[in-house]
């Protein structure tokens, strides 16, 4: 298959998580509408010391917006890409019920790098974003080209140590790993699709990142997941879900901080 096919069948998937995370309580749509924030802890205290109002700010693959919305109620000017049309519907549906002036465009992030002009003050994306693209050479590229001279981008991304664990490869190959899965919401029950997704070590996204021309400015790992998304998480302290082996915490999420030069 084609990266194309597997972007095709990946879109497909999204396209019915999006209908079903919607309606779920893993997403809590009603507590967000009532001013609770998608945005963890993780996210929310390393960028804590950065005033994002009336900064520009892209989001990519935003899924239904909650994240960009969240960040827009800090009063950044956010444009949230995702590559699911019903997801961006979603987002947009919540954006004009809230009144926030966020926007939404319904792109691959390949697809929005060759057409895209606006240079943004941030570049932000978290949480199961990166292992949908087949090359993080060209995504690296992307955030570089969408940021201003002095942008700041910003990651937070679930370690590749667990997917090694449970069973994919560590290191990035140029064939997908291909699977049929369910979704990881409490409602998710029914909804199998088959879906690709790539490795990439985290050395390999810091490389691409300076590669880009972003000066990395800071890179943390935490022994927890903020959702309780994998099978085997313990929550010991609230709203963190760890893996252990033995006495040792895994780590499940890493961060990184850049700067584009």
């Amino acid at each position: 298959m084609s990266d194309s096919t597997y972007f095709s069948l990946n879109q497909q998937a999204w396209d019915e998580r999006a209908k079903v995370h919607f309606d779920s309580q893993f997403y809590d749509v009603p507590g967000f509408m009532q001013g609770n924030s998608s945005l963890t802890e993780i996210e929310s205290a390393e960028l804590s010391e950065i005033e994002v109002r009336g900064k520009s700010m892209l989001h990519l693959q935003c899924h239904f917006g909650l994240d960009s919305l969240s960040w827009a109620r800090l009063g950044a000017k956010v444009t949230g890409v995702d590559f699911s049309a019903p997801a961006i519907e979603k987002a947009r549906e919540l954006n004009q019920a809230l009144n926030l002036d966020a926007q939404f465009i319904c792109s691959d992030v390949y697809s929005y790098g060759e057409t895209a002009k606006t240079e943004f003050d941030l570049v932000f994306t978290s949480f199961g974003t990166i292992c949908w693209l087949p090359c993080i050479d060209t995504w690296a590229q992307v955030v570089a080209n969408s940021l201003k001279s002095g942008g700041i981008f910003y990651m937070a991304e679930f370690h590749p140590i667990r997917d090694f664990l449970a069973g994919e490869s560590y290191f990035h190959a140029p064939a997908p790993y291909v699977y049929d899965e369910g979704t990881y919401t409490e409602n998710g029950a029914g909804h199998e699709a088959s879906m690709a997704s790539w490795s990439h070590p985290l050395s390999r996204v810091i490389t691409a990142l300076i590669d880009a021309g972003i000066k990395i400015d800071k890179v943390s790992e935490f022994p927890f997941s903020p959702y309780d998304c994998f099978e085997g998480l313990e929550q010991r302290e609230p709203k963190r879900f760890s893996l252990w082996i033995g006495t040792h915490a895994l780590p499940l999420v890493y961060s990184i901080k850049g700067t584009k030069i």
